[in-house]
Parts: structure tokens; C-alpha cells; sequence
């Protein structure tokens, strides 16, 4: 069975001076909606913080970050000078169950970043859970996953998970990955079997899976 429902959205990291320009693009030229725009998710951080501003398509969605660089460099703006302007940051997939699959990433030895965020939006209630990144690299310079649970029977069924708590939620969880000595990847594969093989192509399930 497959664990994921759907893309729920994809999160660019921008260079400085550059979330005005994505964002005119992805509004204008691509037709989103802006629907979140928080201009310092963590204003009372000393050391550092970012933007955050949230388009929808209906379907999926795209959060723009960029760094807001104070004592010291925010890790958007590590993310932006190693993968340079508009750079995927994480992508965060739906699932039909958060904590079964939390209970199935740990089976297999996979690391989480935090504890899930669960959150109270518009339209209900949302759980988010972040990984950690898939190399084992100072996290605020590599990508990640993020899953997601939404509530079903409610309109949240065809809206996108953005939140200031959840941007400033993992920002911090990621913050306090940092100082580590050693950094654990989001897996290093020791769950799978020696004699593993890819199964056969089988038919996609829709069309849109092509």
C-alpha cells in the first residue's frame, strides 16, 4: 500500500531580496494566490530568523523563504549561498496517517527531526512532522521531508498546510540540530535487505502518476 496521499507543497529557499521577485512570479505569471505573508516568523530571535510567504493552487501549494541574517547567518541564508536563489528547500507530502507512519520511518530506521506540530488553522486541524536531512551535513545546508496529515470529512481536504507556528516550529527544530557534533542523515539504509531488488514495472495508478 502506498503511505502517501499527495505533493501538499514545496517549500523554495530564495536569496537575499529575492521572496518579492518568486513571489511575482508564482502570483503572476504561474496564477497562485498568496495566502500567507509573514514578513519575520521569529522577530524576538536575537540571532537570527527568516520570511515566509505562502501561494496556493488549489491542489498544492509553495512557501518561499529567505533569510533575515542578525547576530548571525539565518540557515536559509546557509541553504541559498550552498544551493544558490530559489533552491528546494524540503518538499512535505500528505499522508493517510501521520503516526503510523511515524511508527513505520522509525522501523526502518529513518530520523525525524522533532516531534510532530500539530497546529489549528482555518480550516481544522493539521499535523506536520519534519525530517531530518537526507545527507549527513550541517542541517541547515541540506534538503529534507516534511509529512503531513490533514483531517478528512472538512474543507481542509483541498487546502495547503502553512502556518507562521509550523514555519517558526521548524526553523527552531532545525536551529537546535545545528550545534551537533556529529549530524545523523534521514537514513543510511541499514534496514534494507542485502538482496533486495526492484520489483516490476507495474500500471500507475492514474494517468497523472506518469
Amino acid at each position: 500500500m502506498t503511505w502517501l496521499v499527495k505533493v501538499d507543497h514545496i517549500t523554495y529557499a530564495c536569496a537575499q531580496g529575492m521572496i518579492e521577485k518568486w513571489a511575482w512570479f508564482h502570483i503572476e505569471v504561474e496564477g497562485g494566490t498568496l495566502i500567507k505573508r509573514v514578513d519575520d516568523i521569529d522577530p524576538h530571535n536575537p540571532n537570527s530568523s527568516m520570511k515566509l510567504w505562502c501561494i496556493d493552487y488549489g491542489s498544492f501549494g509553495i512557501a518561499l523563504i529567505e533569510g533575515i541574517d542578525r547576530k548571525e547567518k539565518s540557515q536559509v541564508t546557509l541553504f541559498t549561498e550552498l544551493h544558490q536563489d530559489h533552491s528546494i528547500q524540503h518538499v512535505a507530502y500528505e499522508t493517510k496517517d501521520l503516526e503510523q507512519f511515524q511508527d513505520r520511518l522509525e522501523k526502518y530506521n529513518c530520523n525525524i527531526l522533532g516531534q510532530p506540530i500539530t497546529k489549528i488553522d482555518p480550516w481544522g486541524m493539521v499535523k506536520q512532522l519534519f525530517c531530518r536531512g537526507y545527507s549527513p551535513t550541517n542541517p541547515a545546508k541540506t534538503t529534507f521531508a516534511e509529512y503531513v496529515e490533514r483531517p478528512k470529512a472538512s474543507m481542509s481536504d483541498s487546502k495547503v498546510t502553512f502556518s507562521q507556528k509550523a514555519g517558526k516550529g521548524f526553523y527552531n527544530q532545525i536551529e537546535a540540530a545545528i550545534p551537533q557534533e556529529k549530524y545523523q542523515p534521514f537514513t543510511n539504509f541499514a534496514a534494507m535487505p542485502e538482496n533486495w531488488e526492484a520489483p516490476k514495472i507495474s500500471e500507475p495508478v492514474s494517468a497523472a502518476h506518469i
